[in-house]
């Protein structure tokens, strides 16, 4: 649970980290775009005034300043048309026209997009008349262009950052947990081991004592039922090989084990095809699996009630559905009942559908998910495994 708890703050921190710093960013590109399209602005007004005094020159005027600052701009595109729109001079932009006078007519349809964007000066050529006038076009620079893109891309590599951060936190945590299970399940069989050998050999003197004896043979059952919880631990730590078995013979041994251990207040119903169902499973794993679905129906409906086990062949697929008529799972909780530690019994570890997930998914690749659920009338759990 700490854990988790860690892995939740972390992925809260850096959301907010990514957040802040987009923000942040895109505040001071802001700003910045802010304050180089007024610097742009004045120079081209000092471009401007530049054209008007060269248009208005005559053989006495001094035209080295004038060219000069005509010549510096090398940055920002710009095109100058008259009072009818015809473009005149452009400068820093690249047109297309197969002659001078279609590259013109481009010109001319690039400052009218310019000045519908705002980015023009009229100059009026004519004080007095008012009529005589040129328009300096403009456009933002490359360099202002890339720097309005530049928060956005900025964001895009937080982001994947962030989309990369938290993958590795939950693979890593995934990791911690796998080897947890491994640990545990490896301990568990080690530690079985050693009293199920005794109880063998006990179980096997009893049997020469009391050769008549009727209870002997149950302790020997109960026996061998320990013996197999042992070898579905070692498998566990493991990766057991799943081979072609018959589905029909699996289920049939759960029914035949639950029957034992219930009530007769729990009524046990079979549906399965009359022909053989194969499937490559691990078949004590997976009999483990639907007793973890059947001991936990028989717990939700308190000991009586009807638990059915349905089975499906399909073209691709088995599915296997095992339903109860307990007290049903709450909508909020259903995505939370396959995660370790959940449980609604004062008693259990809330291992056994973590489990028996683990088993289906990883070991089987199959599917196992709560099909439907409704408070007071039951749930139905589903498996699906690839035939």
């Amino acid at each position: 649970m700490q854990w988790t708890d860690r892995i939740r703050q972390v992925k809260i921190i850096l959301v907010l980290a990514a957040i802040v710093i987009a923000v942040a960013s895109l505040v001071v590109s802001h700003f910045l775009t802010r304050d180089l399209q007024a610097e742009e602005r004045n120079k081209m007004e000092v471009w401007a005034e530049a054209m008007k005094d060269l248009s208005i020159a005559d053989e006495n005027t001094n035209l080295n300043l004038v060219l000069q600052v005509i010549n510096k701009n090398n940055t920002i595109p710009v095109v100058v048309t008259d009072s009818k729109g015809n473009a005149q001079v452009f400068r820093n932009v690249e047109l297309e026209g197969k002659n001078y006078e279609d590259s013109l007519k481009y010109a001319a349809v690039l400052a009218e997009k310019m000045k519908r964007s705002g980015g023009y000066i009229r100059i009026m050529l004519d004080e007095k008349t008012m009529g005589d006038y040129m328009e300096v076009c403009y456009d933002d620079s490359l360099m202002l262009k890339r720097l309005e893109y530049y928060p956005y891309v900025q964001l895009g590599v937080v982001l994947i950052f962030v989309v990369v951060a938290i993958f590795a936190l939950l693979t890593s945590k995934r990791a911690e947990q796998n080897k947890v299970w491994v640990g545990l399940s490896k301990e568990t069989a080690h530690q079985l081991g050693t009293p199920i050998s005794s109880l063998m050999a006990w179980t096997e003197m009893l049997k020469e004592t009391y050769p008549e004896d009727m209870l002997i043979p149950e302790m020997d059952k109960d026996v061998k039922r320990l013996e197999l919880i042992a070898e579905r631990f070692s498998k566990i730590g493991s990766l057991p090989e799943p081979v072609p078995s018959s589905m029909n013979e699996v289920l049939r041994h759960v029914v035949e084990y639950m029957d034992r251990r219930t009530s007769n207040k729990v009524e046990m119903i079979c549906r399965f095809p009359r022909t053989e169902v194969v499937a490559k499973v691990n078949a004590s794993l997976f009999e483990w699996v639907v007793e973890n679905l059947c001991k936990n129906a028989v717990d939700a409906m308190g000991g009586a009630g009807t638990v059915m086990l349905t089975m499906q062949e399909e073209p691709e697929r088995v599915v296997i559905e095992v339903s109860d008529t307990g007290k049903g799972i709450k909508k909020k909780e259903i995505r939370n009942v396959f995660k370790p530690g959940y449980t609604t019994k004062k008693r259990g570890w809330g291992l056994g559908l973590s489990l028996a997930k683990r088993i289906v998914e990883e070991y089987h690749e199959g599917k196992i998910y709560v099909k439907s659920s409704e408070i007071g009338k039951g749930t139905t759990f589903r498996i699906e495994l690839k035939k």
